[in-house]
This record gives structure tokens, sequence and C-alpha cells, in this order.
């Protein structure tokens, strides 16, 4: 486990994520209005929330968190970042849709949680979260013991096939990493501008221009065959995996086809690719 990674991280994800929110405008009044965040694919691997105790790994900003606990979830969100958990709880008392929220590194708070016994029917993770995690099988294997029997997780994701490609297209990124830490040379992108309606649909706001961060990150690659294998291994029974040819609110390629549901596609004329995935693996009861 790479902690030393991770405070960097959250200090890039701290500026960033002050740049995001320069967007949203009146977020807090689209959720109060019925608004949401989520896409059918979350929901088709959540499955009915109402009661349900859910852990929202890695959560940002909190708006995913909300949105599921208006559908009737008890919910938690956990991340790292001091600005993400601060706008979240603000977002959380000025929409009226009661969630907690933990700042915490994610690893702590999950072997915090198992230490006291703590229990959960859904524990959840969505686009551009894994790659933050250093160590995907003690992970895995922590939130095994916090999931309650009958219990699942949920995982939608960029697909690690389509990471391996920059917006330009240019395949720069590795797909095998066996764990190693990568970095590009950058920090966190405001990339809620790049996708601007897609991510904002209820009014963007131009909010910061041309935003540049100076702390650089560095990210896990982490495969399909190291996810699904470290839930098995960890004891979850696997019920579905698909992929998906398009990528949720926010274009990865630049000249992007925006298809119905806010859903972007490759260019026009180009063989298509997977974008995302999803899974769900269940706790035996």
């Amino acid at each position: 486990m790479r902690k030393d990674i991770h405070e960097t991280n959250r200090l890039s994800w701290n500026l960033a994520t002050a740049a995001h929110n320069s967007h949203k405008g009146d977020q807090a009044k689209f959720l109060r209005d019925g608004g949401s965040t989520v896409f059918p694919e979350e929901l088709e691997m959540l499955e009915d929330l109402k009661g349900k105790r859910l852990a929202h790994l890695l959560c940002n900003a909190g708006p995913d968190t909300l949105s599921l606990a208006a559908l009737g979830a008890i919910a938690t969100g956990v991340d790292i970042s001091d600005e993400a958990i601060d706008y979240a709880r603000k977002l959380s008392a000025d929409s009226g849709i009661p969630a907690t929220f933990v700042r915490a590194d994610v690893y702590d708070w999950l072997e915090e949680a198992g230490a006291r016994g703590d229990q959960f029917d859904r524990v959840f993770a969505s686009y551009g979260a894994l790659i933050w995690l250093s160590d995907f099988r003690f992970w895995a294997e922590q939130v095994a013991k916090i999931l309650a029997p009958g219990g699942t997780v949920s995982i939608v994701e960029f697909h690690p096939v389509g990471l391996m490609y920059n917006e330009q297209g240019q395949r720069d990124w590795p797909y095998f990493t066996h764990g190693e830490p990568q970095s590009d040379g950058t920090g966190i992108s405001d990339y809620v501008a790049f996708a601007g309606e897609g991510l904002v649909p209820w009014g963007y706001q131009e909010g910061v221009k041309d935003f540049e961060n100076p702390i650089v990150t560095s990210e896990f690659c982490w495969s399909i065959g190291d996810v699904v294998t470290a839930f098995i291994d960890a004891g979850l029974v696997l019920e579905v995996l698909r992929e998906y040819p398009y990528s949720n609110g926010t274009p990865r390629f630049e000249g992007a086809v925006e298809g119905p549901g806010r859903r972007f596609y490759v260019r026009e004329g180009e063989p298509n690719m997977p974008q995302m995935y999803a899974l769900r693996a269940r706790k035996p009861a």
C-alpha cells in the first residue's frame, strides 16, 4: 500500500475539486427538485436501495451519494479529499437529503469500520475510483469484511482498455502494471470543464478557466482480471459483469459522438471499443 502516494493525490484532488465545483451552479436545487446524477448502469448493479445501508467509497463531492440516498439508501460517503467532503456535507444540508460523509483514506476507514463491526448491504464505487487504490486485493478483502451476509459490492468503472488511450486517441498507458504506480507527469485535470453539460446537465457554468494542477498524481491500473479475481478470492460470488462501448456523462476522447442518455461513443467511423464496465458480486448469506 502506498500511503505516500495517497497523500500526494489528496492534495492534487483538493485543488481539482475546487475547480470542478466552480462549474456546477445550483446543484443543491437540482437534487432538491428530484434530479439525479446516477445513470441506469449504476441502478442495475445496485438493485433495490430502500432501507439499505450503503457505503459509497471514493465518493468525490457527494452528488451520486445523495442521489442514491434519495432512492431510500442509508448512505455513507467516504473520500480522501477535504475539499470534496466539505462540499458534500454542504450539498447534503442545502439539498435536504441526509447522508453521512467521512473524510479519510479509504483503507483507514475500511479497517476502522471492520474493527467496529459495521455492516453494509451495498458497497459502491464508480467512474475513476479504482485507479486511486494502491492495493486492490487488500481493498477487496476489506470490502468483503464490511458486507452483511447477502450484501453486494457494485462497480461501474471506466474500462482499463479505454484508459490505455489519451484524449487524442493515442495509446499511452499500459494495461498490465502489476500494481506499480503510473504517472504522466500531470495533476488531476478539470474534467468537468472538458465534459461540460455531460456532467452538469442542469446548467454548466464557466467557473475556473484554464485550470492547471501543479501537484502531480500517480495512479494504479487494475485489469478486469485483477478486479474479478480479487473479489472471488475475497469469498464473494460474481453475479454480473458487463462491458459498454460508451462513456457516461463525459467524453473520453476528442470528437466523441454523444448518443441518447448522455452516452459518449468514439469518433464516427472508428471501430468501437470498451469504455466502461460494471460488475456486481455478492457475499454468501
